[in-house]
């Protein structure tokens, strides 16, 4: 509101400037006063550029008034300021990438006493917006937030908690780095004043012995898993034959029974056909045909009686 009524008056001070010169140019007696306005209209125009400041997206300003240091940050954007008394400072808010150790190493330890190097690491951070004026008033060089012993000893704390396997996992060792980094530098400058964002170490390795050694054992373990596999499948591979082979045993077992009932029901059903009429039908044409006969069970047995 402060801003708005500042703009408001300025335009109708250089309105009402405008309106008189241009009266006092029409009157030939005050024609000598208009040197004089115009020098009025050039302070004005002056005051007015140095009554206002543009806070860039990114950024806030810092503001201070003979030396005396706002702590409230001017956000992005239009901003009103004292002209020739309050001065603006502009502090970068936006996350930076900081490289450490292009050209160097860490050497460390892991938790089982093996030595490991890192090198070429990155750190991306930012100042929050609302620790700005605290950053201009006791920072003397903004640039260089992070130093490199806090990097360096950040990545050897956290190295010496994992195993070898693990602190070669960047998915491992750069969360844990984050974390004991960011504590590092809240103990520096104090909580929510410097975000560490993300770190990434793009060069982890072992002395070349130990490499070999790793290298050798990795080896083993990926001939061991494929031994596993190759085991599992002719386990596998057996257990489905011999489950083949019992189905079809099975199946031949079944087949079997079920021709022996037909077949045993078949013979019953020609024993049970053999009726005593049929008998005595058969008994009295084989007497016309062969004389005296004996017909014997189901089987019939004929003999011929001498």
């Amino acid at each position: 509101m402060e801003i708005v009524v500042t703009i408001i008056g300025v335009l109708i001070a250089l309105s009402s400037i405008g309106y008189i010169m241009y009266k006092a140019y029409e009157e030939e007696e005050v024609k000598k006063s208009i040197p004089a306005s115009l020098i009025v209209l050039g302070i004005l125009v002056i005051v007015l550029g140095q009554s206002f400041t543009i806070i860039p997206t990114g950024y806030t300003g810092v503001s201070s008034k003979f030396g005396q240091i706002d702590n409230r940050p001017l956000s992005n954007g239009l901003n009103f300021k004292m002209p020739f008394v309050q001065h603006i400072e502009l502090i970068n808010n936006k996350q930076q990438d900081v490289k450490y150790y292009e050209d160097s190493l860490i050497e460390s330890e892991t938790s089982e006493r093996n030595t490991v190097q890192f090198s070429d690491i990155t750190v991306t951070c930012q100042i929050l917006p609302e620790r700005s004026a605290w950053i201009y008033a006791n920072v003397t060089n903004a640039d260089n937030l992070i130093p490199e012993t806090l990097v360096a000893s950040a990545v050897k704390s956290a190295s010496k908690t994992l195993n070898p396997v693990d602190v070669t996992n960047r998915s491992v060792i750069e969360p844990k780095t984050l974390k004991v980094l960011q504590e590092s530098i809240d103990g520096k400058y104090g909580e929510n004043t410097i975000k560490i964002n993300k770190v990434v170490i793009s060069q982890i390795g072992f002395d070349k012995e130990y490499d070999e050694r790793i290298s050798k054992k990795q080896q083993a373990q990926i001939e061991y898993e494929t031994q596993q596999i190759n085991n599992k499948k002719s386990v596998e591979k057996a257990e489905a034959d011999a489950k083949v082979k019992q189905r079809q045993a099975e199946a031949d077992a079944k087949a079997k029974e079920i021709s022996s009932n037909a077949e045993a029901n078949a013979n019953k059903k020609i024993s049970n056909s053999l009726t005593k009429e049929l008998i005595d039908y058969e008994l009295a044409q084989a007497r016309k045909s062969h004389g005296w006969i004996t017909v014997q069970g189901a089987n019939s047995i004929v003999t011929k009686d001498n």
